[in-house]
């Protein structure tokens, strides 16, 4: 082999090995934390929003009036 074919050889090995290393994942990953109320407030709205849309939306977003009605009726707790 030449010189160029062992530099190339090399540099897969070593772009291989970076991939298979787990990468961590840091705070700046998820973007701005959010607080517990704001989850919470997003939550309770979300599902009184299932509530207000129509049965072609509901299909849109591939959910029967039955399914939309029992996840709006959850307590803000329950995910």
């Amino acid at each position: 082999m030449n010189g160029l074919s062992d530099v190339r050889l090399t540099l897969g090995q070593q772009e291989l090995q970076q991939d298979a290393t787990p990468r961590m994942s840091t705070p700046a990953d998820y973007g701005p934390p959010v607080s517990r109320w704001t989850r919470l407030l997003r939550r309770i709205s979300t599902r009184r929003a299932l509530l207000t849309l129509n049965d072609q939306q509901l299909a849109d977003i591939g959910l029967t009036r039955a399914q939309a009605n029992r996840e709006a009726n959850l307590p803000f707790w329950k995910l």
